[in-house]
């Protein structure tokens, strides 16, 4: 059943959203098409680039992605109160750096002076756009649409090339988020389309990873120089509901999803090793139930993904008694 949008992701709840966009009839998106013999590639950069100049936009930050051949994932933090502090002249900047803007708002940026009505035209058009630079809604139809457009074109087409709406899946917790992250950026090695994360095109693991090697002795990971200027920064010990970063070390994180993508190869199927990472120890989450939540998340987990306790808080404040997946949430976390 379909839900309304504003029931599905609330950023008093968490401000972590797992999201997939994908291509109607399971079309390729970007690779190498074999019934065809079409190759299209090149698009899965126009999706890159449009994340990285939206990041610089929106105040949302990609905790990890990965871009496949004809869907990609988005792990988001929304920090709705970074768009309080911003002045008029920031949010309009902002906005038309990927919306041209009306006449009114152009003459205020130019500095050019504005009658009585066109000065309120112009704040509350500040007003919608301070709201909408922190909606996920508004920061996935700002991905899909220009994409869409070259992707008609191109191929000399008319009509839908996503599917109607995009997949959110709340993220309650850290063990929520953490599970989600590793499931995104392990995509192409489940897949089978890369062997390791480090040769995972178009993914936030290999951008990590790439960056640390350019930038930065492998003892100074853990600092914000280490993370590329797109993607959301480890934070250590922060708070899940303070989107000052991700509440975990990039250290720890990346010895996790190393470890996780050796279990993933097909050489290694059903292999656990006995000496898992110490953050799963940390958040009480059993190695057999981590690899299965590796494989299986989006399809496991539904709209709302945490430890049992978190579905049921949330449940109370949507005046629900279950929601769909508790049961998996309670063996998976705990």
């Amino acid at each position: 059943m379909t839900h309304p949008r504003s029931s599905l992701i609330n950023l008093e709840d968490t401000p972590y959203y797992h999201v997939v966009s994908r291509c109607v009839r399971q079309s390729f998106l970007c690779g190498l098409d074999v019934s065809s013999g079409k190759n299209y590639e090149h698009r899965r950069k126009w999706i890159a680039d449009r994340l990285n100049l939206l990041t610089s936009v929106f105040s949302i930050e990609i905790a990890s992605y990965a871009i496949m051949s004809n869907h990609y994932h988005l792990v988001l933090c929304v920090d709705d109160h970074a768009t309080q502090n911003w002045s008029m002249r920031e949010v309009l900047e902002r906005w038309c750096m990927v919306f041209r803007g009306p006449t009114e708002v152009q003459d205020y940026l130019s500095g050019k002076p504005l009658s009585e009505t066109a000065t309120r035209f112009v704040s509350d058009y500040v007003e919608t756009s301070r709201s909408r630079l922190c909606s996920i809604s508004w920061f996935m139809r700002c991905i899909n649409e220009p994409i869409a457009r070259k992707a008609n074109q191109e191929d000399n087409c008319t009509g839908r090339f996503w599917e109607g709406r995009f997949k959110s899946q709340a993220l309650l917790d850290e063990s929520a988020v953490l599970s989600a992250m590793a499931y995104v950026d392990l995509n192409p090695i489940r897949a089978q389309m890369a062997e390791t994360p480090e040769a995972s095109n178009f993914t936030s693991i290999q951008d990590r990873i790439r960056h640390i090697k350019e930038s930065q002795p492998v003892s100074c990971i853990d600092t914000a120089a280490s993370t590329p200027k797109h993607l959301q920064t480890f934070s250590g010990n922060a708070c899940l509901n303070e989107p000052s970063g991700i509440p975990f070390k990039l250290e720890e994180y990346l010895q996790l999803i190393d470890w996780t993508g050796k279990i993933l190869r097909e050489d290694k199927r059903g292999y656990i090793p006995e000496n898992s990472p110490p953050i799963l120890e940390r958040l009480k989450i059993d190695a057999k139930q981590w690899f299965y939540c590796a494989q299986h998340f989006e399809s496991r987990f539904k709209k709302f993904v945490g430890k049992y306790h978190s579905i049921q808080k949330i449940c109370q404040s949507l005046n629900r008694h279950w929601a769909q997946g508790m049961r998996n949430c309670r063996i998976a976390f705990g």
